[in-house]
């Protein structure tokens, strides 16, 4: 039964996004990114905001540490590798295609069980081994199967329906919705498909970074602190080789970050301090130097988020410009006086 105590819905409206980062080149500002931001302390207060985080939106594979803290709830027995793959939107690399048949094999299930859409591997160049041998889009390769394989698991163990796990009103997605409400502390907005065909919950951006902390800050042997756990022990088995979100986690002792498709971004810290990001043109490109900013704004020591400052902006061939975070993100908080 979902609690009394959750606050409501956040508003269905269109977000009153501001701008959040610059194209520069050569000193001039070519490009605006809108979006929004909000970093809360360690006690959960808001010590930042900019733009619309209170309007409803979908937090696309950024809601994947909460489906799995459900999904553990509901005694999913994964940790380590797998239990990150689970929350994965991996680059299609061998290791997470082996990782999901593992999970799937533990069920005595195959690749045709799983009801995700059919995609080619995430990552570019992958991609691109994958199309030259003349392998054709599969359930596997799609970027969300260990999340996929992982439900199917749940279902074959708690004797659950199988072929239609994906359903709104199958038990699995029930329990995954309850926990969406509880770690965000509000009631869900709206309830569509996801790209990959999962449910997917409209929350808020204040929601999300709320949930984030409490995954963060999940006490030893309970299901938050398993998925965080595997989530800081097992960057790469979440996302890829090489990406960005892994090398942050990575980067600064302790973090757990997930991204998601249109630009979003969580990131949070074992005492609590949290950060949410969203671009509204859904641009990769300004998302990664937007949550370093902001996580810059929660007191993570800059110089651990150098290389995250983003890329460059070429003109032939050489950098000549940069995304830039906006001034009244970028600048540092103003503490008061003592």
């Amino acid at each position: 039964m979902r609690s009394s105590l959750l606050a409501d819905a956040p508003a269905v409206r269109e977000p009153l996004h501001s701008p959040v980062a610059h194209v520069v080149r050569e000193g001039l500002v070519e490009g605006v990114h809108y979006g929004s931001a909000v970093v809360l302390g360690d006690e959960g207060e808001v010590r930042f905001q900019l733009g619309d985080i209170e309007a409803a939106c979908y937090p696309r594979s950024a809601l994947k540490p909460v489906q799995a803290v459900a999904m553990v709830r509901c005694g999913l027995p994964l940790d380590g590798d797998l239990l990150s793959l689970a929350m994965g939107s991996h680059s299609g690399e061998e290791h997470h295609l082996a990782g999901a048949r593992r999970i799937l094999e533990s069920a005595g299930l195959t690749e045709d069980d799983l009801r995700n859409t059919p995609d080619l591997p995430y990552d570019p160049a992958v991609r691109d081994t994958w199309v030259r041998a003349g392998r054709p889009p599969s359930r596997l390769a799609q970027n969300c199967s260990g999340k996929h394989a992982a439900m199917l698991y749940l279902c074959a163990l708690n004797s659950w329906p199988l072929h239609t796990y994906l359903d709104p009103a199958h038990p699995l997605q029930v329990a995954i919705a309850e926990t969406v409400e509880e770690l965000t502390g509000q009631r869900v907005a709206r309830t569509t498909a996801d790209g990959c065909g999962a449910p997917l919950f409209a929350v808020s951006l204040h929601g999300l970074a709320r949930a984030a902390a409490r995954i963060a800050t999940g006490a030893p042997g309970t299901p938050e602190r398993r998925v965080a756990e595997a989530l800081r022990g097992h960057p790469e088995m979440a996302s890829g080789t090489g990406r960005d979100v892994a090398a942050l986690m990575r980067a600064v002792p302790g973090l757990i970050a997930k991204d998601g498709f249109e630009g979003v971004q969580t990131a949070a810290l074992p005492d609590g301090r949290a950060v949410a990001v969203k671009i509204a043109d859904g641009a990769n490109r300004a998302r990664v130097p937007v949550a370093a900013a902001a996580l810059a704004r929660a007191g993570v020591d800059p110089v651990l988020l150098g290389p995250f400052t983003g890329e460059p902006v070429l003109g032939g061939g050489r950098p000549v410009g940069s995304i830039r975070p906006v001034d009244a993100l970028a600048r540092p908080a103003v503490l008061p006086a003592a």
